[in-house]
């Protein structure tokens, strides 16, 4: 069970110091927007590479953009150890996945809530985890979309026909008052912006969320 916390909900002009006030969480989850796939801009390659000089833990890089087939390498190039791209927005998934793998990044796929999943199942041989959306990305701050689970439901349940270690990630309203929810229905990756940030420690915040997802996983 892994907690991931969105820097989207950090303080923008300090994030070095926001970095390592979540330095006991698994992953810093990095939301790169284009102002094109997503109504939202927020930061791009060379930000990123210079928060991987300074992370204390490692980046997990979220691409809302469009043309990652181009785009979604670099950052893996630049040391986030793991790259997420939409499949709405990729013109060849399994060249990108490998592409990715390649650099020595895990490479994973990304499906928003009005995407089924069914036709991407084919992608498991490629990946190292599906991101199940729990809001249409965007904007942090949204509210956790419950309609979402049978979906992380049927993911889990495809990964554990496929076999291997292939993670499964929420992103979107993820809370103590959700996370119990995500867990259950089969994920183990857990993207959290605001409950993280909003909290008065982050620390603190972290170990509740990990501990409530390990007492309600499989």
């Amino acid at each position: 069970m892994q907690i991931s916390p969105s820097i989207l909900s950090a303080d923008f002009a300090n994030l070095q110091a926001e970095l390592d006030r979540i330095s006991t969480a698994d992953w810093a989850h990095v939301d790169v927007m284009d102002n094109h796939f997503v109504p939202n801009l927020t930061l791009g390659l060379p930000v990123v590479e210079a928060l991987v000089a300074v992370s204390p833990i490692p980046l997990d890089a979220h691409l809302m953009i469009e043309d990652p087939d181009r785009w979604a390498p670099g950052y893996a190039e630049v040391g986030c150890r793991s790259v997420t791209f939409h499949v709405e927005a990729a013109a060849d998934p399994v060249a990108l996945a490998r592409a990715i793998r390649s650099v020595g990044a895990r490479a994973s796929i990304a499906i928003k809530p009005g995407t089924p999943f069914a036709p991407y199942a084919d992608l498991l041989a490629e990946v190292d985890m599906v991101l199940v959306m729990t809001v249409e990305p965007g904007f942090g701050g949204q509210a956790f979309m419950a309609d979402q689970m049978p979906k992380v439901r049927e993911v889990r349940d495809a990964v554990r026909r496929h076999g291997g270690d292939i993670w499964v990630q929420v992103d979107g309203g993820v809370s103590a008052a959700t996370i119990e929810q995500c867990a259950e229905a089969g994920a183990d990756v857990f993207v959290a912006g605001s409950a993280v940030y909003g909290a008065a420690s982050a620390a603190d915040a972290i170990e509740e969320l990990r501990a409530l997802a390990v007492a309600h996983g499989h």
